[in-house]
């Protein structure tokens, strides 16, 4: 029986993770989230790691947490729920930790918490029929999985607002049209226009690249002071490396930078 999640590592520093539970929507199971809590550990402790790409199998990204679980769980005393609902947020939106760029492939349906793990990419791909959708207040729920953070973050508070109060949902073509995604393109080219993208991000230097995903983390730094101070310390950093005497050598001789992250 094929696991929860695939991760596929490929040779240029890429790595595809694929939500595998097509029959279940690729819903987030017990098995899948501990499987995701794995894999994260292992995206971290990789040297060679330069993007990382998260998709669906089937015909959904991601139908968001396990209702049948929830369901279950609706007389267990609010402490432990508390607890077991910290540890699911912090497992899934590990994504958002990796010092490596991110991005989603939504290749249909997100809802709810998988909303919020595409969010939680630092780039989105959409198909355009993709219904992006955080329905939590029509369940009874309050909004979890950082929605009330990461959707105001993204698309800005107005959007979050009207998405998370009246449970519109989003096409993709309309989630890139108000900047919820940053492309939205025809279903079956989703894999391939985000793997493109993240192979461009991978020929990048990646302790430029990584010090670039830093400041921009968490919205992006308070003011502009923040900035250059900031800026004033990163940049010699990469000024004093290898990679960027080659990227200089590079452009002067008209050819593609070969880094190492020296």
């Amino acid at each position: 029986m094929p696991e929860a999640l695939l991760v596929d590592r490929r040779p240029d520093g890429i790595a595809v993770l694929t939500l595998n539970e097509p029959d279940r929507r690729n819903a987030m199971t017990d098995e899948m989230t501990a499987l995701w809590k794995s894999a994260m550990a292992g995206l971290r402790a990789d040297p060679e790691l330069r993007c990382v790409v998260v998709t669906g199998a089937g015909s959904a990204f991601t139908s968001g947490g396990d209702l049948s679980w929830l369901a279950e769980k609706n007389a267990v005393a609010v402490p432990a729920l508390r607890d077991r609902m910290l540890a699911f947020y912090r497992t899934w939106l590990g994504v958002r930790a990796l010092e490596v760029p991110t991005i989603a492939a939504v290749n249909g349906h997100a809802v709810g918490a998988g909303l919020c793990l595409a969010l939680a990419c630092d780039l989105r791909w959409a198909a355009e029929d993709a219904k992006l959708t955080v329905p939590f207040t029509a369940l009874g729920l309050h909004p979890g999985m950082a929605a009330t953070w990461l959707l105001p973050e993204v698309a800005g508070l107005p959007l979050a607002r009207e998405m998370l109060l009246t449970g519109r949902v989003l096409t993709g073509a309309e989630a890139a049209a108000h900047g919820l995604v940053n492309h939205a393109v025809p279903r079956e080219k989703v894999l391939e226009d985000a793997l493109a993208a993240a192979a461009a991000v991978a020929a990048k230097a990646p302790v430029a690249t990584r010090l670039t995903k830093v400041a921009l983390s968490g919205g992006g730094h308070p003011d502009m002071e923040t900035a250059l101070r900031w800026e004033s310390l990163a940049q010699p950093v990469t000024m004093a490396s290898a990679d960027m005497m080659e990227g200089l050598t590079a452009q002067r001789e008209r050819r593609a930078p070969r880094f190492t992250g020296a």
